[in-house]
């Protein structure tokens, strides 16, 4: 087996669904509509907050955030699967492939802290009504999200370089239309066991410490809403996060879903690596705008409101 000394010699080849080559025009029109539904829904959001002075508070700048990482991850991925379906050029350059990667788990582990965050918000809004504007001021805010981008570049930053290590060999086939991490390393020839620990550290430190902290946020919220008297304050509390923990399952479980599959699924048919990956990136971004215009009245009326403008 002959090994590269440049993994820039060669380019991955990208992939849609095999055996429905011919079909990947039709297939597209699905993941077109899908991708407008998200990248509309996303600017509707963020525009309704933007010219909405009533809308300027924690919970609906974090929601805007989310918003953004949700446009960020479409922007990153779009570009490549439409090279793919609408011109079946399946060919993508190792550094280019290199910097999508980067940009979608930059975006993702995104979107996880923001999750925390609005958990957190949500946390405080209902234990410490009196000084939920004094604790999350627009200024702790901004250092909040500024922190959220700062972490996730800090650890995504190294996965690219131990990438540039490894060597490949003849394989460069990738599972999906675009480059993830697990992906990529499956591919290579050399030891890829400190790509993989790494990888598994990040997951670890990121979305297992988001996901078990967006956790223990909501047993405090319910411990709080137990103890209000009224029947019709605990559901009006428990209402406001009803939103919140739909997205945290939009995306925590394709994710869940994504990784088990990567690192336990060697015998899955390759279809179901396919599809999960494309839940994992298109559910949370398309639904996301859904379940908050649906849920929250606030956002659900100014939309309704600028529609119907004579």
């Amino acid at each position: 087996m002959v090994f590269l000394n440049e993994s820039t010699d060669r380019p991955f080849l990208l992939t849609g669904f095999p055996g429905l080559e011919n079909s990947h025009p039709l297939i597209s029109i699905l993941f077109c509509v899908l991708y407008l539904i998200a990248i509309m829904g996303n600017i509707t959001i963020l525009v309704i907050i933007r010219v909405e002075p009533s809308l300027h508070t924690p919970m609906y700048l974090f929601l805007s955030m989310l918003a953004a990482s949700d446009l960020g991850l479409c922007a990153t991925t779009l570009p490549t699967l439409l090279k793919l379906f609408w011109f079946h050029t399946r060919e993508i350059d190792f550094d280019a492939c290199l910097t999508q990667m980067f940009f979608i788990h930059v975006f993702s582990l995104m979107e996880s802290g923001i999750l925390l965050s609005m958990a957190f918000d949500r946390y405080v809004a209902i234990s410490n009504p009196l000084r939920y504007t004094t604790i999350l001021t627009n200024p702790t805010i901004v250092k909040i999200g500024v922190g959220l981008l700062f972490r996730a570049v800090a650890v995504i930053l190294p996965g690219p370089f131990l990438i540039k290590r490894l060597r490949f060999c003849k394989a460069n086939v990738l599972s999906h239309s675009y480059c993830l991490h697990p992906d990529i390393i499956k591919l290579s020839c050399s030891d890829h066991r400190i790509n993989s620990i790494y990888g598994l550290i990040i997951i670890l430190i990121t979305f297992g410490l988001d996901s078990v902290l967006i956790l223990l946020s909501y047993l405090k919220i319910l411990i709080t809403v137990l103890g209000i008297a009224s029947r019709e304050e605990q559901f009006k509390a428990l209402n406001t996060c009803v939103s919140h923990v739909c997205a945290v399952l939009l995306v925590y479980v394709p994710m869940l879903g994504v990784s088990i599959i990567h690192r336990f699924g060697k015998h899955v048919p390759p279809v179901v690596h396919i599809i999960m990956g494309y839940v994992y990136l298109l559910v949370p971004p398309v639904l996301n705008p859904v379940v908050y215009c649906i849920k929250t009245r606030e956002i659900r009326t100014r939309i309704l409101g600028n529609l119907l403008k004579p």
